[in-house]
């Protein structure tokens, strides 16, 4: 889900002064967003890409994403991953309307994927698994698709606005707002049966450290199940990721089995799936699990 113009700009529920920028620091950080947005409308990349540096010029923290705009554009390089106050904001601005958005007319279903590969994978009827941790769980999808499989279930997220809508649900025993990886590298003498990031890596490219923190937090035996989105056709050979003309990262597939293998996660599962549909045209991605042994 890409930003929309100047809402998309604005701090988040109107805290201006705390996030640093005044009233007139934010009319023109949404000037130059939506002029970079017409310039790429109008096919002048070059135009786009001076108005969004413009952006980080005037908002360092980057609520717009100029940064991975700047990136997609082949004008700058790809941060590691998308700005935490861009997806913050983004999501916080969408999350009323997120799931109608992203599953009626995105046709996302990856959670229900993964709860399938998960009861085929784990024993018991139902499988259960008695702690799981939802990385990005947005506004519970996760949650709802695992049903019984989860004995507890925690939540962490950037926008506070998704965890609010997850919350009404009732299916989580608590949440965490904050960033996944710092949240897993804090959580000492914790672990988890099953981590799942669903629709978590097309806000990440580099991702030795979620992956790093997964391995200290994952419970001998335990799963870690996430989704991923195809590398851009524009990619170079070898790239693990980079960003898409969506805004989006990509990754391939045979490198992260790699990565993980290298931090003890042994494949447990791999298929190709279509993780979203854009304007009717399928956005490839891979559904992967990976296992810690048991000894």
């Amino acid at each position: 889900m890409a930003g929309r113009g100047a809402a998309a700009c604005r701090a988040r529920n109107g805290a201006d002064v705390e996030d640093g920028l005044t009233e007139d620091a934010l009319d023109r950080l949404a000037e130059a967003y939506d002029r970079g947005l017409a310039c790429e409308r109008a096919g002048d990349p070059e135009g786009a890409a001076a108005a969004f540096r413009d952006c980080l010029m005037i908002d360092p923290d980057d609520r717009g994403g100029a940064s991975v705009r700047l990136a997609a554009l082949g004008a700058g390089p790809a941060p590691e991953r998308a700005p935490p106050a861009y997806v913050a904001t983004l999501f916080d601005q969408h999350a009323d309307s997120f799931e109608m958005t992203l599953v009626m007319s995105l046709g996302y279903a990856v959670p229900e994927r993964i709860a399938e590969t998960l009861a085929a994978l784990a024993p018991g009827d139902p499988p259960r698994f008695a702690r799981v941790l939802d990385l990005g769980c947005g506004t519970g999808l996760v949650g709802e698709a695992l049903g019984e499989m989860a004995a507890e279930i925690e939540g962490i997220d950037l926008s506070e606005g998704m965890l609010d809508v997850a919350d009404e649900k009732e299916i989580y025993a608590g949440f965490h707002i904050g960033d996944a990886v710092a949240f897993l590298e804090q959580a000492d003498g914790v672990a988890w049966d099953l981590i799942v990031a669903a629709d978590v890596l097309p806000y990440l490219g580099a991702v030795e450290p979620l992956f790093n923190a997964v391995a200290l937090r994952l419970a001998p035996g335990g799963l870690f199940a996430f989704s991923t989105e195809a590398l851009p056709a524009e990619a170079q050979e070898g790239q693990v990721w980079a960003v898409g003309p969506k805004q989006r990262y990509g990754h391939d597939p045979d490198q992260l089995v790699a990565l993980l293998d290298a931090r003890g996660l042994v494949l447990r599962h791999i298929e190709a799936v279509t993780v979203r549909y854009e304007s009717g045209v399928p956005a490839a991605g891979h559904l992967i699990v990976a296992g810690r042994s048991v000894a």
